[in-house]
Parts: structure tokens; C-alpha cells; sequence
């Protein structure tokens, strides 16, 4: 009964902040769409969150209906002289004026029409953006010199660092940077303990503290194996697989040789140690020889140290920098991904639909407000990049059709609009469906 309540809870969960998640871009989007129609002259007559019976609606001064609908899956604008949600067949216009059609979406100017359905994409660019931003500036980076924000309870006697200290050498071997910190430590790999020489109150001492590739978990990874078995940031690693644990990088070498059989690890947690097994899985990771992606058996942990850095803040020009060079990476793997799961490359598992983007976001708000927002960014920048693929009934294959009217000075005629949203919508569903069955069927 307990894991039944358990199961319930975590669904519900899981439920409560994908609609969160999903409700707080859709709304994004499509007021990206409603406010650049409304600055360029197209009424909006219904703003929608949510499909289906209207569970609230409000008529603001300009005469449109803000309403939330009882399926919160989606949104959409519905412009004057619409005849329907997805502002490409027109309706009845035959009653309206001059004055009134300038106002519809088919009557605008064709630069009014293109503006309105690109700001959709781009109101969820913007978001993403801003949200690194905020994260950035929020979090700041590590300190340029090895030195300690946090100190991490360890089940190890010698833990002799301080906050605040910064670390100029280990074992007499100087550490100006993080590069020359890992070296330093790899080349001191069997030592189990270390003098560190430190920076403190303006006096340079020596003090012991254990190897910084002790196994102490960093993180855990979203929909991992690691994070269903409760495995939390701060854990240590005493033993894998029957053996004893000194680096971070022996766990890896157990999980590699185990080819997806349970692992059994023995973990210590605030002071007292127990054991646990479950089986790794198949993830596809980016191969850093290659620069493609590669599939290994994993648990999902990143690596941790003794002490988490020191942290500085960044200044405005560093932080929009930095999170432009974030957006981009996230647009060239998004792209990249998808090229190398259509070549066959690497697993279609990779391919997520609802229920994945669902886990994914109840697991991020599991680990915290910040992975949360984090998802909340990329899974923006995610909407927006779909949304202006050249497909009917997405906003790109809008923007088709109106480089279609701008070349041949006439829009498409109303049948062939009728077939390619039709194969559009085809695809789309089909698309939807495909992702879903990855869902179910991948583990």
C-alpha cells in the first residue's frame, strides 16, 4: 500500500508541474503572438490557455477574451475573421469593412501577418535567454583559483580545509588554476590523503584533507536510474559492484563492466552507511573524441569533490555573454541530436514525448528550484526551435506560406491550403505519437 501512495504521489507530482511547466511557455508563446498582432493592427478575439470547456474567461477593454480552458495542454490566439485557431483559413469576412478587415490576420499588411506568427518562436527565445540570465547571475561561476565555497560532510577522519581557503599546492605541487588543481590530483591519484597548502587569513599552512576524486556524488541526473533509487546529492560512495571505492572513476569502470545488471553499492548519507542495487541504463552521452554522441550504461551521478568552489559574480557583460554561448549550444545540440537520431547514429529512446518531458520536469523540481527553471529554459528553447520547422499548421510553415505570397503576390489558393494542413497535422500527430510509444517502450 505505502509504495502504491508513493507511486500516486510521484505522478501527481509529475502531473502538477508539467502543466506548470507547460502553461507558463504556451502562455509565453502565444502572447508573443498576441502582442506584436496587437502592436501591428490585428485584433485578438481569444486568448486561450487550455483547450475545451472554458473554465474562466475575462473581456478586457480591447474586446478579447482571456480564458483558461479545462485541458491544459496548449493554447492558442484566435485573431478576428479567423476561422479557427490556427489563423490561416479565413472566415467569413464578407460583413466587414475596409477599416475591420485591416484588423484580421488574412486583411493585415503581409509584413503585419509574418511579425505576428514569428513572435511566437521568439517570445520563447526571449524567455529562454532571459531565464539564463537570471540563473547566471543568480549562481555566478567558480573563483578563477582553486579554493572552497562548501565543505561536504565525508566519512573520512582527515578533513582539514576551511571555507575561504585558497589552494596553492597539493603535496608541494602548485595549483595557480583548476587545470593545474585536476592535474595535480590525477598525478596524485593513490594517496588517499593530501597536504594541501593554503591561502588562509593572508598566511600560507599546510593542512590534510582526503583526495579531491573521493566518490562523492555531485548531482544526479534526470529520469536516471540513480535519481529513481533515491541516490542524492552529498552521497559517498563506499563500494560497487563488491569493492571497495577510492575515485570517482572506479564506479565507471564497475557500471561499464556490469553491461545493464544491477549494481550494488554500498552508500554512506549523514553519518550512517546502506546498501542498495539497481541496474544502469543505456544513455546516449556526447563523445568528446568525435564531438557525436556515444551510448554507454550509466546511473546517472556526476562526480563531486571534497568541497564545492568558491563562487564569484559575474558582471552584466559576462552574463549576457554567457548566456547567449549557453542558447547556442543548446540550438546546436537540439540540431545535432536529432540529425544523429534520423541517421541512426544513436538510440530513438532519445526521442521524448509528453510523458518524458513530464518526468523530466517532476524530477528537475525534485532536485530544486533551480534545475527546475533550468529545464523550464532549454525545454522554452526546445518549443520555439519545433515551432518554426517548416511544417503546416506550425508557425514555420505559416512563414512559408507568406515567403509564398511575398514571391508570387498572391497567397495559395484556399484548397491547397486545406491539403497541406491536413499533411501537416499528419505529421504533427504522427510526430506525437511516435514520441509517446518512445515513451512507453524505453526505459
Amino acid at each position: 500500500m505505502e509504495a502504491i501512495v508513493s507511486a500516486a504521489g510521484g505522478t501527481l507530482w509529475t502531473a502538477l508541474f508539467f502543466v506548470i511547466g507547460l502553461s507558463v511557455i504556451v502562455f509565453v508563446h502565444e502572447y508573443g503572438h498576441y502582442i506584436v498582432g496587437r502592436w501591428s493592427g490585428i485584433h485578438a478575439e481569444v486568448f486561450s490557455i487550455g483547450f475545451g470547456k472554458v473554465i474562466w474567461r475575462r473581456i478586457d477593454r480591447r474586446g478579447t477574451q482571456w480564458q483558461i480552458a479545462a485541458i491544459p495542454f496548449g493554447g492558442y490566439v484566435k485573431f478576428l475573421g479567423d476561422a479557427d485557431a490556427s489563423s490561416v483559413q479565413a472566415g467569413d469576412l464578407s460583413g466587414l469593412s475596409a477599416e475591420e478587415r485591416r484588423h484580421t490576420m488574412t486583411g493585415a499588411p503581409l509584413w503585419a501577418r509574418a511579425a505576428t506568427v514569428f513572435a511566437g518562436p521568439l517570445a520563447n527565445f526571449i524567455l529562454t535567454f532571459a531565464m539564463l540570465v537570471g540563473l547566471l547571475a543568480y549562481s555566478g561561476i567558480a573563483l578563477e583559483e582553486p579554493s572552497v565555497g562548501k565543505l561536504l560532510p565525508l566519512p573520512y577522519a582527515e578533513q582539514e580545509l576551511a571555507v575561504g581557503d585558497v589552494i596553492v599546492a597539493l603535496n608541494g605541487t602548485a595549483t595557480p588554476d583548476w587545470e593545474s588543481f585536476a592535474a595535480a590530483a590525477e598525478a596524485l591519484r593513490g594517496n588517499l590523503t593530501l597536504d594541501y597548502t593554503v591561502l588562509r587569513d593572508g598566511t600560507e599552512q599546510v593542512v590534510q584533507a582526503p583526495h579531491p576524486q573521493v566518490p562523492v556524488v555531485g548531482g544526479v541526473q534526470l529520469r536516471s536510474a540513480a535519481l529513481d533509487a533515491g541516490l542524492q546529492a552529498g552521497d559517498v560512495i563506499l563500494k560497487a559492484g563488491g569493492r571497495d571505492i577510492a575515485y570517482f572513476d572506479e564506479l565507471v569502470e564497475v557500471v561499464t563492466a556490469s553491461q545493464g545488471k544491477p549494481v550494488a553499492l554500498t552508500i554512506w548519507r549523514d553519518g550512517s552507511s546502506f546498501d542498495i542495487a539497481f541496474s544502469p541504463r543505456i544513455r546516449t552521452v556526447p563523445d568528446e573524441a568525435t564531438g557525436g554522441f556515444t551510448e554507454r550504461y550509466l546511473l546517472g551521478l556526476f562526480s563531486g569533490s571534497v568541497f564545492e568552489p568558491g563562487i564569484r559574480s559575474l558582471g552584466p557583460w559576462e552574463t549576457v555573454t554567457g548566456a547567449a554561448e549557453t542558447m547556442w549550444r543548446g540550438i546546436t545540440g537540439t540540431f545535432s541530436g536529432l540529425a544523429h537520431i534520423v541517421s541512426g547514429k544513436i538510440s530513438n529512446c532519445n526521442f521524448s514525448g509528453a510523458i518524458g518531458i513530464a518526468e523530466t520536469l517532476g524530477d528537475s523540481a525534485r532536485n530544486g528550484a533551480l534545475d527546475f527553471l533550468t529545464t523550464l529554459a532549454f525545454l522554452s528553447l526546445g518549443i520555439g526551435l519545433i515551432n518554426l520547422f517548416p511544417i503546416p499548421v506550425l508557425d514555420g510553415g505559416h512563414l512559408v506560406f507568406f515567403a509564398y505570397e511575398a514571391v508570387v503576390r498572391r497567397p495559395p489558393p484556399d484548397a491547397a491550403l486545406r491539403v497541406l494542413m491536413t499533411v501537416g497535422l499528419t505529421i504533427v500527430i504522427t510526430a506525437m505519437i511516435y514520441a509517446l510509444s518512445r515513451d512507453l517502450v524505453c526505459v
